[in-house]
């Protein structure tokens, strides 16, 4: 594993869930992580959980707002002059409703959260990244189960996953030029916040229309999974890799 000793790390979505996790493991091995998100309390909630050295840095950023981005970006290379690690977490579901009455404004607002703001921040990653000193970086996308096989009235959701495993695979190619590495972690029923409806009330609906409760694993095992692939020299590459609770209903029928 590659030394983590004043290396900067970028997550998006830091603030909760899955985004919280990996910053904590990031963290914990070594680096210096710029926490972003639209909730700076829970931003700093995250840096007070993980942060012992004061290495890390909040910064309140929309990731549906191109400037926003931008200016996320022109801190961290203002602050650090440079940037090892890219997360590109943060993202949003749709209202689960028949795919015909699902609006025009919320498919729009999932695909410019999921797709194009990890487009453009990969974008101001390149930038970075390529003229640095040592040259390169990783960007680790985070892809879905639903990269794989959609759930009922998820439309929006599975299609920007699957357009993120286009993205992940486009941008590792173009990225080969400057030493930049770029993969994706498919992640299925991490318990976050995003998930608590998969053991509460009925649960999640299944495609054969019934609701069942669904089995959840610790985000904690995505947030180390995140920062293992950070930690790979850039001469080695984790292109995609799974990690879902292992007795959740994808493998399989039903």
């Amino acid at each position: 594993m590659a030394d983590a000793t004043n290396k900067i790390a970028l997550v998006t979505g830091a603030g909760t869930g899955v985004g919280r996790a990996a910053s904590l493991a990031l963290m914990n091995a070594g680096y210096t992580v710029v926490l972003a998100g639209r909730r700076m309390e829970m931003l700093e909630e995250t840096k007070k959980l993980g942060d012992n050295v004061g290495k890390s840095m909040c910064v309140s950023a929309d990731m549906t707002k191109p400037e926003s981005i931008a200016a996320l970006f022109a801190k961290v290379k203002d602050t650090y002059g440079r940037l090892d690690v890219l997360f590109n977490n943060a993202g949003m579901g749709a209202p689960p409703v028949n795919f015909e009455d699902l609006s025009l404004e919320q498919w729009q607002a999932v695909v410019n959260t999921n797709l194009t703001g990890p487009f453009l921040c990969t974008q101001h990653a390149f930038r970075i990244m390529k003229d640095q000193t040592p040259r390169g970086g990783r960007i680790i996308n985070n892809g879905s189960i639903s990269a794989h096989a959609p759930r009922p009235f998820s439309s929006a959701y599975t299609s920007t996953k699957h357009a993120i495993t286009g993205l992940t695979k486009a941008s590792n190619l173009d990225g080969r030029m400057y030493d930049i590495a770029v993969g994706q972690v498919d992640i299925g029923n991490a318990a976050t916040p995003m998930t608590d409806r998969m053991v509460a009330g009925p649960g999640v609906m299944q495609p054969d229309g019934t609701m069942k409760h669904e089995p959840r694993m610790d985000a904690k095992a995505v947030g180390d999974a995140v920062a293992y692939m950070a930690g790979l020299p850039l001469d080695a590459n984790v292109l995609f890799m799974t990690v879902m609770a292992t007795k959740m209903p994808f493998v399989g029928r039903g």
